[in-house]
């Protein structure tokens, strides 16, 4: 079992070797920007990208408030469109399950908002429904990638994207990377440099 964990490791390593550091820095821009401009974050997955997601809205929405009880402290305006299994399960099974993301940020989202959607295949239709209608409402799309992009590739304005089709691997990459986001966020937001 060591080589084979030893080989896991060997890979991850060259993954997270392989991206543009550019690619991270200009979503944290983004983001940044959103937070200035008091504009909603939205973000959302399936399966293991659905936990990077709640994780990474976690991350966004509580680990950069620097005085919690500070009512003018600044805030990031998060939500991960996963987290609520009443409203997913409802538009699932009155409409279809590709509907379940773009259904919910049709009530939400406006002009100059961020949508992250994160897809190791790209071509999860639920995120590209979701990306699109981000998309039309001039919201600022993200996709956090793997393998060849997919359908999303094409579709958003920025994209975080890790050429490997192993799964796991590419979403240990994914949440390296919205951890080195939200801790990046975090000093800049509690140091006050906005």
């Amino acid at each position: 079992m060591s080589d084979f964990s030893t080989a896991y490791l060997q890979d991850l390593k060259l993954l997270l070797d392989s991206i543009d550091v550019a690619d991270i820095d200009r979503v944290i821009g983004i983001i940044l920007d959103a937070a200035r401009n008091d504009k909603q974050i939205f973000i959302l997955g399936n399966g293991g990208s659905a936990a990077t997601a709640s994780h990474f809205a976690c991350d966004l929405g509580k680990g950069t408030v620097s005085q919690f009880f500070d009512s003018s402290a600044p805030r990031l305006r998060v939500i991960a469109l996963n987290d609520s299994i009443p409203v997913m399960t409802a538009y699932g099974n009155d409409l279809a399950y590709e509907h379940i993301f773009s259904q919910q940020l049709g009530n939400l989202v406006n002009a100059g908002d961020v949508v992250i959607g994160i897809s190791v295949s790209g071509n999860s239709k639920n995120v590209i429904n979701a990306i699109r209608l981000a998309n039309e409402r001039n919201a600022t799309t993200i996709g956090m990638l793997g393998a060849d992009g997919g359908a999303l590739k094409a579709l958003v304005d920025h994209d975080i994207h890790f050429k490997d089709r192993h799964f796991g691997r590419v979403e240990d990459a994914h949440m390296v990377c919205a951890h080195i986001i939200a801790y990046a966020i975090k000093e800049i937001m509690r140091g006050g440099n906005q």
